[in-house]
């Protein structure tokens, strides 16, 4: 079977077998604060300000920041999505070498630095303090436990890494002023939306397809 097709059947079959899991919906704010956290970790990188960041229950989010050039607003604008694509291949990688300490410990950090720092009302509030709490405890749990967790995190994150994208792909057709950020690079390189929606999607099918391969290597190990 070609690897694309073999890709996409795997991501939809996993988002549909996923949903029967009671409370799944509650974890897909990961691929949120992670995408949130890839924004805010550029912007501080090139020079910029972090106000604060939203996440909200419907797996949206936003973070607020000031910068400084053109430059650094295109590079935090692509972060987002590209470091959310990044972050699940990770994951599937240390998930490959039976690493999952590893995973349970980056997302608890980057969790702990959000809640710290920029998260500090509302749903995010609440959701990043009981996904800490939830998750240093099965880290010290039984064996099967972390790795059923850390199994669902990872899947998670891969299929909201891609839907994500598809999402913002068909935003940019029908209403590209509104194509989150997409229309944010639109605006700033005269490039339109549904270019910048094409690129993170094309990019998040690769780390897709990647991650994939590795999950199926491993089983057939």
């Amino acid at each position: 079977m070609n690897k694309w097709l073999k890709t996409i059947l795997f991501l939809v079959g996993s988002a549909v077998l996923t949903r029967f899991i009671p409370f799944s919906y509650l974890f897909r704010t990961v691929d949120t604060m992670i995408h949130e956290a890839g924004h805010a970790l550029v912007t501080l990188l090139t020079s910029g300000h972090v106000q604060r960041i939203v996440l909200n229950a419907d797996h949206s989010g936003v973070t607020y920041s000031t910068m400084y050039s053109t430059w650094s607003s295109v590079l935090t604008g692509l972060a987002g999505y590209m470091l959310a694509s990044l972050c699940a291949l990770l994951l599937f990688y240390w998930m490959s070498r039976k690493r999952y300490e590893r995973g349970l410990w980056l997302l608890l950090g980057i969790a702990a630095l959000l809640l710290m720092f920029y998260v500090r009302e509302g749903y995010g509030l609440f959701w990043l303090i009981g996904f800490i709490i939830l998750t240093a405890l099965i880290q010290y749990g039984p064996a099967w436990l972390r790795v059923f967790y850390y199994g669902l995190l990872a899947f998670l994150t891969l299929e909201e890494s891609v839907v994500g994208p598809v999402y913002l792909l068909t935003r940019s057709l029908s209403a590209p002023g509104s194509a989150g950020d997409a229309a944010n690079l639109a605006r700033m390189t005269g490039i339109p939306a549904i270019f910048w929606a094409a690129v993170f999607l094309i990019f998040a099918l690769l780390c897709a397809r990647w991650a994939l391969g590795m999950f199926l290597r491993r089983r057939r190990r």
